[in-house]
């Protein structure tokens, strides 16, 4: 095929016959991470310029899902779960048993391959982290998060999101 001698990464850059094609000869494998704990990540990496937390997420809200960073972007709108039919959708917190299932469906072995993870270490800090910030905001301001991350509680099951309540 032509395009698997071209420079070009984005789908956008291709026909929908190139696209299918494409999608179609791989498998396909979606990381997803509640968006509440990805802004505060992106929060304590600093990558944020604001004194508090609250004025950090309200930022975020002023900038609308056009204009924003792909560090808390809507998830739906970076990887289109709808229009792309992933194999594997594999949650932050069970990385570990969701790629040594995806390696030994590949038939390679699991555990030479595998780096060592914490995700599974450090939900409790996040869910502490996550009530701790999430007392910071205002009620606008949780109302307004949810429906900026409206179609990302809808397509994934973050049900223990503090959003979702």
């Amino acid at each position: 095929y032509q395009w698997q001698h071209t420079k070009e990464t984005r789908l956008s850059k291709f026909n929908q016959t190139e696209i299918e094609a494409m999608l179609g000869s791989y498998t396909k494998v979606l990381f997803v991470r509640d968006p509440f704990q990805r802004l505060i990540a992106t929060f304590l990496q600093g990558m944020g310029s604001n004194p508090s937390f609250s004025s950090f997420v309200q930022d975020v809200l002023d900038s609308g899902t056009h204009n924003t960073s792909v560090a808390w972007k809507p998830l739906v709108s970076l990887c289109r779960p709808c229009l792309v039919q992933y194999d594997y959708v594999v949650m932050f917190g069970f990385q570990r048993q969701e790629l040594g299932h995806l390696l030994q469906r590949a038939g390679l072995p699991v555990d030479s391959h595998l780096p060592k993870f914490t995700d599974t270490e450090v939900l409790w800090t996040y869910r502490w982290l996550s009530e701790q910030m999430f007392s910071e905001l205002s009620v606008q301001q949780k109302k307004q998060l949810s429906r900026f991350y409206h179609w990302d509680l809808a397509a994934f099951p973050f049900s223990s999101s503090f959003l979702s309540d």
